[in-house]
């Protein structure tokens, strides 16, 4: 699945709470719809701190089963909510903020700080803090556990949840093929705007990593 499997629409609904608390979505309570610009990741590669959406690969879509009835009627139903972000999609889609880009090295080792992107400590800011789940393998300062170091791949970028500790993105998925990064065929936009609910409409900010 490539960026021609694409969302047929450009409104997503977040599917999980991983990126709390730039994104909001969790069982029971009105998940957040963003608008997603495809053009943005066409006409150039994302950058360091941009949410993305992309579709999942390899280990990422293990155990992953289509959100939709057996019911063909309803199923056809869900189709067009999901076209206009009421139902998350068919595809494993995901929402992830780009942390390291192709030649970058990322790690978070025992004696670091923090992320570290090419020796130097991340931005921490935006990140879901107290964290949402308590840690038993690895450190607070990386959310969860140690890893790296690794460097990025060409025409790959390595993402995390803002909700570290309640995230399974690239520090989960680093035994695959792709050594957890996303491949930027994949990639399918940026995520541009909150658009639902109304009293969250804003502006997905690209944070400076």
């Amino acid at each position: 699945m490539g960026s021609e499997m694409c969302i047929r629409d450009s409104v997503y609904m977040i599917p999980s709470g991983s990126m709390e608390p730039t994104l909001h979505g969790c069982t029971n309570c009105v998940n957040d719809k963003i608008y997603v610009n495809k053009l943005a990741t066409e006409l150039s590669n994302p950058k360091q701190g941009d949410v993305i959406v992309f579709a999942g690969v390899d280990s990422w879509n293990t155990g992953y089963r289509e959100p939709r009835s057996d019911n063909r009627l309803i199923a056809g139903l869900q189709d067009v909510g999901a076209f206009f972000g009421f139902v998350i999609p068919r595809e494993n889609t995901l929402v992830k903020r780009v942390i390291a880009t192709e030649g970058q090295t990322v790690r978070c080792l025992p004696q670091d700080p923090g992320i570290m992107v090419d020796g130097k400590l991340t931005n921490q800011d935006f990140i879901q803090n107290p964290p949402a789940r308590k840690i038993y393998n690895g450190s607070d300062a990386c959310g969860g556990k140690y890893f790296g170091p690794l460097t990025v791949e060409d025409n790959s970028v390595f993402v995390m949840g803002d909700n570290r500790t309640n995230s399974m993105d690239s520090r989960y998925h680093m035994h695959d093929h792709y050594t957890g990064s996303i491949p930027l065929d994949h990639v399918i936009g940026k995520a541009s705007f909150i658009v639902s609910p109304f009293d969250r409409f804003s502006p997905v900010k690209s944070e400076n990593i």
